[in-house]
Formats: structure tokens, sequence, C-alpha cells
């Protein structure tokens, strides 16, 4: 500091130090990234509507088409028993009964996902499109 004049050494610094700053933001950064995974939770949980609580209830429930599926993938289409392969054809006979009424899906909690989008796709080429989803 010997060799500055005074001039030199009273002069006020012109450049402002950003290190400091960048290092508060980048250590929050870091936290809000941690914390973003911990709030969301993993995976698909979807908790279905109880049936008791069910919206179709109030209309007539005889003209619905139910469809039932258990924990071991077995379905019921209207009180006939069936299987993954044989649902399309059980929906178109349950179209023709019923056409363009209500899907009503009963589904249990352990139901295996891939049947539920089987019988969605049989009710979507049956020509239902009013398909409601509710737990045993």
């Amino acid at each position: 500091m010997g060799l500055l004049s005074a001039q030199q050494e009273s002069e006020v610094m012109a450049e402002i130090n950003i290190t400091p700053f960048t290092d508060v933001l980048l250590v929050l950064l870091i936290i809000f990234m941690i914390l973003a995974a911990l709030v969301t939770p993993p995976g698909f949980e979807k908790e279905l509507p109880n049936h008791s609580n069910n919206a179709s209830q109030k209309n007539n429930p005889k003209n619905d088409i139910d469809v039932e599926v258990n924990d071991k993938a077995v379905i019921f289409v209207d009180g006939t028993k069936t299987d993954a392969k044989g649902i399309y054809a059980a929906m178109a006979v349950a179209a023709r009964k019923k056409p363009g009424k209500h899907v009503s899906i009963t589904a249990d909690v352990k139901a295996p996902y891939g049947v539920i989008i089987r019988i969605l796709d049989a009710a979507k080429e049956a020509g239902l499109e009013d398909v409601g989803f509710v737990t045993s």
C-alpha cells in the first residue's frame, strides 16, 4: 500500500463484488431442489373415490353397465364373469343391451392397473364414453 498515492487510497471502489451474492443464491437453489424432491410424492398414488360417495348412484343405477374387478383380475360385466381377453366381447354385448349408458367400474384397491386400462379400452371400442370409477 505504500506505493499507492494518497489520491488512489481515498477513491471509492466502483466495482461490486457479486461472489458472495452468487454463493448465497446457489445454496438457496440447492435447498429448494432438495425440498421439492422431498415434497413430491413418488409414482402414481391416486386415491379413488369411495363407493358410497358415487355420483352415479343419483342416476338410475339399473341403466348403468356395472363392471367389477377384484384383486385377482377377475372381471364381472353386469354379473357375467370374464377375463382380460374376453372383456372386449363382453363390453360389446353390454353396449348393445344398454347403448350410450354410463359404465361404472368398481375395482378393488389392489386390482392391477393393466386390467383397468384394458376395460377402459374395451368401453371405448364399444362406443361407451361415459365411464366412472368406484372402489370396493
